[in-house]
C-alpha cells in the first residue's frame, strides 16, 4: 500500500520550489569542554539525551514555516529555499508534540510554546478541509492544498490522524491552565472533533486513505495493518460525531485476523503481517508514528499485544543489520537502523526509499535507531553514540542528518524532514519521561475510542 506513496513522494521532491527563506542557519553549540574532533564523546547518556533533543529540536522551532509556524515537509541547509512554503499535515502533529517537549525541557518558554501553538491551530482553522480532513501538503501562505500525488489533492485521512494526536496531546497539556491556555485547548477540541472518519469508509468495513474533490475515492487505498496507520483507526473509534463501528476496526486494519503472522526471526515472532515485508518487517517507522501518543505499553486488542510488535520489529531490524547479510560498511551493534528516509541513488544524488531488510541500500537513518529508544534502549543509545562520535559529519543545524551511508565513503544527506526528526525528540521523550503518552492517553475520548474497539491498555 505504502509503495505508492513512496513512489510519489520520490518523484515530487524536485517539482516544488519557491522563494527565499526567512530564517538564518543555526549553529551548533556544542558544550563546554566538547572538543568537536574527539573520537569518543564524553558526554554521559544524559547529557547526550538532553543535546539530541535540544538540536532535533530546531527543525520545529527554528526552521518551522514562517507564515503558519507549522512544520515545512523538508529543509535542506545548502538550500533552504525549498519548498521554503510546503508544509505538511503529519510533520506539523509531530512538531506540535516536540514544541510540548521544548517546553518541559525548557529549550522555550510556555509562553513562547503557546504563542507558536496558537498560531499552528489558528492557520489550520482557516486552512482547506476535506471533510475535515486536512491534505497531505498544505500551502503555509494560503492555506490551500497541495497536491501530494496524482488524484491526491484532497482529504489525507492518514496525515491526519498523525496531526490530531499531536492536537489533541496539546489540548490536554492546556486545558487546565490559564485562560489563555483553555481557550486554546477549546479550539483544538472544536478542530479535531470536526473530521468526519465515518465519510472515509464509502460505507464500507473499513477506512480508505483519500478523498479528493475531483477524484472522489479513486485512489482507492484501503488501511490494513499491519503499517504505521493504527492511529488512524483508533482516532475514528474516538471521535464523539464521526465515529466508525468496531467492525470497520475488525475487517479493515485487522483483516477479521489475518493481520496476525507465525513468521519468526532471529528467534523473535514478528506476530503481525508487515505489509510486503512479511519476513524480516517494514520500514521501523511503522513502529513509532502510530505510538508517538498511543501507548504501546500494556496495549493490545483481541489480535496481539502492540508492545510485543514494536519490540520485537526494532530487534530484528537490529539483529538484521548486525548480521549484516549484503556486508556494509560499519553495519554493526553501533551503526544500526532501517527505515524510510532521504537515501542516495546511483549516481551519488539525494533520493528517497523505505529502506528495510528487504529493500537494504546501505543507508543509515538516525530515526529508525533514535526513535526505537522506548523499544531497545540499550541498542539505540549505542547507536546515538556513535552518531555522536561522528557528528563532525552527522550533526548539522537540526540534529542529526536524515541518513548516511559509511560504504559509499560516508556519504551523507545532509539534510531534513519533519516526519523523521519529529520522533527522534518525541520518542526519547517518551522513553524518558513518558510526556506525550501520559497526555494523550489521559483525554477521554481516547480511552472511550480504545474501548469501542475492546483494547487493554494502560495510562
Amino acid at each position: 500500500m505504502n509503495k505508492f506513496k513512496f513512489f510519489f513522494f520520490t518523484v515530487l521532491l524536485t517539482l516544488l520550489s519557491c522563494g527565499s527563506d526567512d530564517y538564518t542557519y543555526t549553529p551548533i553549540d556544542f558544550p563546554d569542554g566538547i572538543d568537536e574532533t574527539d573520537t569518543e564523546p564524553t558526554l554521559s547518556d544524559e547529557e547526550l539525551l538532553n543535546l539530541t533533543q535540544k538540536e532535533t529540536f530546531k527543525y520545529f522551532w527554528n526552521f518551522a514555516e514562517s507564515n503558519s509556524g507549522a512544520a515545512k515537509e523538508r529543509y535542506h541547509p545548502t538550500n533552504p529555499s525549498l519548498n521554503q512554503n510546503v508544509i505538511t499535515t503529519g510533520g506539523t502533529g509531530f512538531g506540535l508534540m516536540a514544541i510540548l517537549v521544548g517546553i518541559e525541557r525548557g529549550f522555550i518558554s510556555r509562553d513562547e510554546g503557546y504563542n507558536r501553538i496558537l498560531k499552528i491551530v489558528s492557520f489550520l482553522e482557516t486552512a482547506d478541509r476535506f471533510h475535515g480532513a486536512w491534505s497531505h501538503w498544505i500551502d503555509g501562505i494560503n492555506g490551500t492544498a497541495i497536491p501530494f500525488s496524482s488524484q491526491d489533492d484532497g482529504g489525507d485521512l492518514v496525515e491526519t490522524s498523525f496531526l490530531v494526536q499531536g492536537l489533541i496531546c496539546s489540548q490536554e497539556y492546556f486545558r487546565n491552565g490559564n485562560t489563555n491556555e483553555k481557550a486554546l485547548a477549546n479550539k483544538i477540541e472544536t478542530l479535531w472533533k470536526a473530521v468526519e472518519w465515518n465519510w472515509y469508509t464509502q460505507n464500507q468495513k473499513t477506512l480508505y486513505w483519500h478523498w479528493s474533490p475531483n477524484f472522489g475515492f479513486a485512489k482507492n487505498l484501503q488501511l490494513k495493518g499491519y503499517n504505521e496507520v493504527l492511529i488512524t483507526y483508533v482516532l475514528a473509534a474516538a471521535s464523539p460525531n464521526f465515529s466508525i463501528s468496531k467492525e470497520v476496526y475488525s475487517n479493515g486494519w485487522a483483516s477479521n485476523g489475518g493481520i496476525k503472522s507465525g513468521n519468526i526471526k532471529y528467534n523473535l515472532p514478528l506476530l503481525v503481517n508487515h505489509a510486503g515485508s512479511t519476513e524480516f518487517g517494514g520500514p521501523l517507522f511503522w513502529a513509532h508514528y502510530s505510538y508517538l501518543g498511543l501507548n504501546p505499553k500494556g496495549l493490545s486488542d483481541e489480535y496481539v499485544n502492540y508492545w510485543n510488535v514494536n519490540t520485537n520489529h526494532s530487534k530484528i531490524n537490529y539483529n538484521y543489520c548486525v548480521q549484516n547479510p549484503l556486508n556494509y560498511k560499519d553495519y554493526s551493534a553501533d551503526c544500526w537502523g532501517l527505515t524510510a528516509s532521504y537515501s542516495r541513488n546511483t549516481d551519488g544524488s539525494i533520493g528517497y526509499s523505505a529502506h528495510k531488510p528487504n529493500n537494504d541500500l546501505g543507508i543509515i537513518s538516525p530515526t529508525a535507531s533514535l526513535s526505537s529508544m522506548p523499544y531497545t534502549p540499550t541498542e539505540s543509545m549505542k547507536a546515538l553514540r556513535y552518531f555522536y562520535k561522528n557528528k563532525s559529519k552527522l550533526l548539522g543545524p537540526a540534529g542529526f542528518y536524515d541518513a548516511f551511508s559509511p560504504h559509499y565513503n560516508y556519504w551523507v544527506a545532509d539534510a531534513y524532514l519533519a516526519i523523521d526528526q519529529g520522533p527522534i525528540i518525541i520518542m526519547i521523550e517518551n522513553h524518558r519521561t513518558g510526556l506525550l503518552w501520559k497526555l494523550f492517553m489521559q483525554n477521554t475520548d481516547v480511552q472511550k475510542g480504545l474501548q469501542k474497539l475492546n483494547f487493554n491498555y494502560e495510562l
